[in-house]
């Protein structure tokens, strides 16, 4: 397509931002630090990552779950890049499987409260999409400074071993091998596996170590006598393998992955697989640097579809979302988009982009009761600030008619993807499927912003509290103080909505280059046909 400087100027300013998004993964991905790195490989030992690699089918793609993770969080505790644990989905002697390593560069590998979560969010992948989950521990357990963030609570360290338990009873195939420490409560999640293996004189698990036994109970005893490889596979019967190192736990596990049989599929259409027609690489042109600016979302969807091929349902009716039916990656999908144009309906009346209006809305819900009955994954591309308001909408029932697309939605039973392109504020984010209404992934471009509301419409309102908070203790505010109390909330409140704030606590599963989404989507579908669908779609009653 003809570029003018509008499109350059898009282009400039979304790849700085992915250049700015890769330098951050560059520096996560070092983990604990070059020297921590060090250390740990002199122990004869390979980091995260390498185990990763190794395990992975060579040639074959891969994602990574929750990189941001812990991103800018716990700084008084030193950090915790990636959680302390990385966590990808990619295949294993030809199976898909979600790969879950602890970092023992990142404080020996110890759990922070999103180590936990990041843990929990794995294993749900693993049981919504019934497929393998493989664990390479090598952690000295939880942090204590903060264990009153990460023991007792439901979404703590305790889940998951209870979801341990939920994934066996599932038959969904658990693999553990204990590579480095694993201590305490810690040491029920391998053993609560399918098979546990044990990498000789690195490997160590037990309940209590040398130091703690000493103190309880008096006794002297070195760590490798009471839980090393030869202990537990000669003398206890704990663990099933032993390997004489990491590479050859790692293909250990290859070869059990490699005897899994097949999977009933839930059956999800595909067939071979073409490019979109439209170049993908104009997405960053034709994304707008400027948020406020207008643009017509069917030029993106055909970048990222199948030949370019979109079927549009109601094409002329709800124009401020967009619904069609099309392929990625020869997978079968129903888009659910919010559109950018601004547009006149055929009342005559004018209508923002990407606000959610009650035409819209049921437009989104007819065409989700739609995919349910046909069996199509959903894939809902978010550019959103929300449902309409006024006089006009509440008459006309945008409230009824909200409630109705967010339970449809909520009550589906497809699969659901979630790709946050732009905005996603406010009840729009919930109804265009945020993380709250369970997507099987959800990813952001690094152009994605999440919140309450738009930055300067909530700074403005944290400006009113503040200057009452400040007028009720006799403080005079002069225009000058005001600007200056704006601007630093407006700052503050930024910097909450940018993708990384959002990543780092895991409201979204990563920051992906556009180019990728195609990528995120395929293999989510392919994840989700391990998992037939068993429950009968029941829209509810706001249908009727």
């Amino acid at each position: 397509m003809a570029q003018n400087l509008s499109f350059n100027k898009n282009e400039d300013a979304l790849k700085l931002m992915l250049s700015d998004v890769r330098s951050k993964l560059n520096k996560i991905a070092l983990g604990g630090g070059k020297s921590k790195i060090e250390k740990h490989k002199a122990k004869g030992k390979l980091t995260a990552r390498e185990r990763i690699e190794l395990l992975l089918d060579k040639g074959k793609p891969s994602i990574e779950i929750g990189a941001f993770a812990g991103w800018e969080m716990y700084k008084e505790h030193g950090g915790c890049p990636a959680g302390g644990v990385v966590v990808v989905m990619g295949y294993v002697s030809k199976k898909l499987c979600i790969i879950v390593a602890n970092d023992a560069t990142v404080k020996a590998g110890a759990w922070f409260p999103i180590t936990g979560k990041k843990n929990l969010r794995a294993q749900e992948i693993a049981l919504e999409n019934r497929i393998p989950i493989l664990y390479l521990v090598d952690s000295a357990g939880v942090y204590l400074p903060m264990q009153d963030e990460i023991f007792p609570d439901k979404e703590h360290f305790g889940r998951i071993f209870r979801n341990n338990a939920i994934l066996s009873s599932e038959g969904i195939t658990q693999i553990a091998a204990i590579m480095g420490s694993c201590v305490a409560g810690g040491a029920y999640l391998p053993i609560m596996s399918d098979e546990a293996l044990i990498v000789d004189k690195t490997g160590s698990i037990f309940l209590a170590g040398s130091y703690l036994v000493k103190a309880a109970i008096g006794e002297d005893i070195d760590n490798e006598t009471l839980g090393g490889a030869t202990t537990h596979s000669e003398i206890s019967g704990v663990t099933d393998y032993k390997s004489k190192d990491d590479p050859d736990c790692l293909k250990s596990i290859r070869n059990i992955v490699d005897k899994i049989g097949a999977f009933e599929k839930a059956g999800f259409n595909r067939i071979k697989a073409a490019p979109p027609a439209k170049d993908e690489k104009e997405i960053y042109g034709l994304f707008p640097a400027d948020r406020a600016k207008p643009y017509d979302t069917r030029e993106i969807i055909d970048r990222l579809v199948d030949d370019s091929a979109f079927e549009e349902y109601k094409a002329g009716y709800g124009q401020t979302i967009l619904t069609g039916y099309a392929r990625i990656d020869g997978w079968a999908v129903g888009i659910v988009a919010n559109n950018r144009e601004i547009i006149k309906n055929k009342k005559g009346e004018m209508q923002f982009g990407g606000v959610i209006y009650s035409d819209s809305a049921d437009k989104a819900s007819r065409f989700i009761a739609n995919c349910n009955q046909k069996k199509i994954p959903l894939v809902f591309l978010q550019d959103v600030t929300g449902f309409m308001v006024g006089s006009r909408s509440e008459h006309g029932g945008i409230i009824k008619d909200g409630a109705k697309m967010v339970n449809t939605m909520s009550n589906s039973v497809v699969p659901k993807f979630t790709v946050v392109m732009g905005n996603s504020y406010g009840a729009g984010n919930y109804a265009m499927c945020g993380k709250a209404y369970d997507p099987r992934l959800i990813v952001a471009w690094p152009t994605a912003r999440l919140a309450v509301m738009g930055g300067a419409q909530a700074a403005k309102v944290l400006l009113q509290i503040e200057k009452a908070s400040l007028a009720s203790k006799g403080e005079e505010i002069t225009p000058e103080k005001e600007q200056q109390l704006l601007e630093k909330i407006q700052k503050r409140y930024d910097k909450q909505t940018t993708p990384e704030y959002a990543a780092s606590r895991l409201w979204t599963d990563a920051i992906i280059d556009p180019l990728e989404t195609r990528k995120w989507i395929s293999m989510g579908i392919e994840a989700a046909n391990h998992a037939p669908i068993k429950k009968a779609y029941n829209p509810g009653v706001l249908q009727a």
